[in-house]
């Protein structure tokens, strides 16, 4: 499948297209609505496979597509002048933009070596992007280990990312931790490991710092079984980012491949309306951003792979 004909008969996109109706042509029906919610359509590139050469093009791409924030890029923000600071952030505010949540720079699953080395480099990026106005940086949870029994595992995040949270809180950071459902991961390796939103909470409560809290994903809430209920144990404060994603139809939840995914509200398997109901009742007031992994959308060239996910149609659901 070429890109034109993947733009002109992709059942994914339009699937996403039908949600509801928003960007340059919506009511004023759906303006209003849009204007009620408090959480913002996020552009992250790398979920889309969209590549950009620096913060002013990904600004750019932003607004050209109607998106309302904008990752921002950790390494090339904390090397700039206050005098470029200061020119992106007026960017931002006369694009009518918002920040996202940037993606922690320190790699903790691997070795000792590996995350030292990062969080070396912690405070000079913590400093710039709280100098620029970042307030959320997000990361991940390996769900199993080849190395680590489940308590040594839990043990080493503990001191680990307590170190990390402890630098970003220095520079009044939040950290998000998003938890791996996928079932294949889970068996993956030799000894399972936090995959579900109860366990997030237990390890956020043992690291203790007061500024990590949870990144959502549809599809790991779905894949771990979490329910709605779940979800509304929450406040806003503990939510940091959000990914919004479904399922391809047909395939059983433990054979889910986790880069196999669709754009939100695609295919209806995952219940996006209802995480989003959720999200809704706890007043979640950040970024939302699709993450679809999909490969016909990562084949895309900027432009449509843009156009595609700034259909926010999911968004809709919940009132814009």
């Amino acid at each position: 499948m070429n890109r034109r004909e993947f733009v002109q008969g992709s059942t994914v996109l339009a699937a996403w297209a039908a949600v509801a109706g928003t960007g340059p042509a919506a009511t004023a029906a759906e303006q209003t609505s849009r204007a009620e919610r408090r959480c913002k359509l996020a552009l992250t590139p790398g979920s889309i496979g969209v590549t950009v050469q620096s913060q002013r093009e990904l600004n750019e791409i932003a607004q050209r597509h109607g998106f309302e924030a904008v990752e921002p890029r950790p390494a090339e923000i904390a090397a700039m002048t206050p005098e470029q600071i200061a020119e992106t952030q007026a960017d931002l505010g006369a694009k009518k933009l918002v920040w996202a949540a940037a993606g922690s720079p320190v790699d903790f699953r691997k070795d000792e070596a590996t995350f030292r080395a990062g969080l070396a480099e912690l405070p000079k990026i913590a400093a710039g992007l709280r100098r620029a106005g970042v307030q959320r940086v997000g990361t991940w949870l390996g769900p199993s280990s080849d190395e680590l029994t489940y308590r040594a595992n839990f043990r080493q995040h503990v001191a680990r990312l307590g170190e990390v949270a402890r630098v970003l809180r220095d520079h009044e950071l939040r950290l998000g931790l998003e938890y791996v459902g996928t079932q294949l991961l889970l068996v993956g390796k030799r000894y399972p490991f936090v995959h579900t939103l109860a366990e997030t909470r237990e390890l956020i409560a043992e690291i203790g710092t007061g500024n990590v809290g949870l990144v959502l994903d549809t599809w790991h809430w779905w894949t771990a079984g979490d329910t709605v209920a779940d979800l509304l144990t929450l406040k806003n404060a503990e939510v940091v980012s959000v990914d919004l994603n479904d399922a391809p139809a047909g395939v059983l939840k433990a054979q889910r491949k986790d880069n196999a995914r669709e754009l939100p509200a695609a295919t209806g398997v995952i219940e996006v309306a209802a995480f989003l109901g959720a999200l809704v009742t706890l007043g979640y007031d950040g970024p939302v951003r699709a993450e679809p992994f999909n490969a016909a959308l990562n084949a895309l060239e900027n432009e449509p792979a843009c156009a595609a996910a700034a259909r926010r149609r999911a968004v809709g659901l919940i009132g814009g």
